[in-house]
């Protein structure tokens, strides 16, 4: 499929507001952790407003609602190929946001985000980086699996900057729902959607990045980091280099965790 396909991209697929019909979580998906809204959200369904306040009619759609309506997506082809949209790990309360590129084959059979070898490598890293897995948020770039057929075997293949566009009215919801103090952007092509620019992890590793869309939206500032995603450190395994590698993607999860308030 060429990189010129004409993508009607997700916009008209994504929920803007929670259906209050529909409260309950989708099958697959976990309510919000502890039934709590998103920081400026609406109450869920059952529960009352925070005293003194009505729920705001621009209150987001929530992670729940967002899930529910993501397998009805056709903002690109790679639907049409794929096993199944991918779409997200973690509460609605999660504080440390992680942004990958897309699902991999394991994730794509399973329906969920990092569950193959790189994401083991990254629970792995999360687990030596100190952070407690219920402050984490896990979503990909984009939701459905890209790749190439090479006899049995399915090839990943990153992403069109179009798939990219496409897909970014999800993330951006996603964004908007959970409302993060930190993201950490696992490789380039996921800090070129959360930052709205191409970015370099090797120039700007390290650094506390803006994200002027993102702060317009939610009304604050959000710290951004970029690290390398995990498959490129799983492919060094074996190498002297991967002791290293893996030891700074640990560092750049511990710098993201140590700007949580």
């Amino acid at each position: 499929m060429s990189d010129e396909t004409e993508r009607p991209g997700a916009a008209a697929w994504v929920p803007e507001y929670d259906d209050r019909e529909q409260g309950a979580a989708p099958g697959g998906g976990a309510a919000p952790e502890g039934g709590a809204a998103p920081e400026g959200g609406a109450a869920p369904e059952g529960g009352a407003a925070p005293a003194g306040d009505a729920a705001p009619a621009s209150a987001p759609a929530s992670v729940a609602a967002l899930r529910a309506a993501a397998p009805a997506c056709r903002g690109c082809e790679l639907q049409q190929h794929a096993t199944q949209v991918v779409f997200s790990a973690g509460a609605q309360t999660a504080t440390l946001m992680l942004v990958g590129e897309q699902p991999g084959d394991r994730e794509d059979l399973e329906g969920r985000p990092f569950v193959g070898p790189a994401g083991r490598l990254l629970a792995d890293a999360v687990t030596k980086a100190g952070i407690d897995r219920g402050a984490l948020y896990v979503t990909n770039a984009v939701k459905h699996f890209r790749f190439e057929e090479r006899g049995p075997r399915r090839i990943h293949k990153t992403p069109a900057v179009g798939h990219v566009v496409a897909c970014h009215p999800w993330l951006e919801a996603e964004v908007d729902a959970i409302a993060p103090q930190v993201i950490l952007c696992l490789g380039a092509t996921a800090a070129r959607s959360v930052l709205g620019r191409t970015a370099s992890v090797t120039r700007e590793r390290g650094q506390l990045l803006q994200a002027p869309d993102v702060a317009a939206r939610l009304g604050r500032d959000v710290k951004v980091l970029l690290t390398t995603h995990p498959s490129a450190v799983l492919r060094l395994r074996g190498e002297p280099t991967f002791d290293d590698a893996f030891a700074a993607l640990v560092a750049d999860l511990r710098l993201a965790a140590s700007h949580l308030r």
